[in-house]
């Protein structure tokens, strides 16, 4: 399947997964042509795209953003990567473990799945999992 990915660097984190990283994450968990753009940004960037797009007052880990849903998708995946490193240090998880999960969760939000009711997120859930410990890594929702 043919994909092309641009990984935008705009935070100053130290601790950031790689460009081949990120693509076989995204490879993993894609099931049709894709032209995605993966922007890791600071927590300022952040909150302000979680407020203009959603009205929320705070950063968030991911955004997804989807330009074209027709036979090659389209769209942004957004991760802030404060709020990962957060995350993952509260929750004791491998950073590089949360930001593969976050960035196959981005790329089924641009396929449409998401978790808006107990059904549609537990159907992500369990195809989060799947793909995840395919990968390598353990289980996202198990401590």
């Amino acid at each position: 399947m043919k994909f092309s990915l641009a990984v935008q660097y705009i935070s100053n984190a130290k601790t950031v997964p790689t460009r081949p990283q990120f693509r076989r994450w995204v490879k993993s968990a894609l099931k049709k042509e894709a032209e995605i753009t993966l922007r890791i940004v600071d927590e300022s960037e952040g909150m302000n795209l979680n407020h203009q797009f959603r009205g929320k007052t705070s950063a968030t880990n991911v955004l997804t953003f989807v330009y074209d849903e027709m036979e090659s998708l389209s769209g942004d995946i957004v991760l802030c990567a404060d709020i990962v490193e957060k995350e993952a240090k509260k929750q004791h998880k491998n950073l590089i473990a949360h930001y593969a999960h976050l960035t196959v969760h981005g790329v089924l939000h641009l396929q449409g799945y998401d978790h808006e009711d107990e059904k549609d997120a537990a159907i992500m859930e369990q195809l989060e999992t799947k793909i995840i410990t395919k990968l390598g890594y353990g289980n996202p929702y198990q401590n």
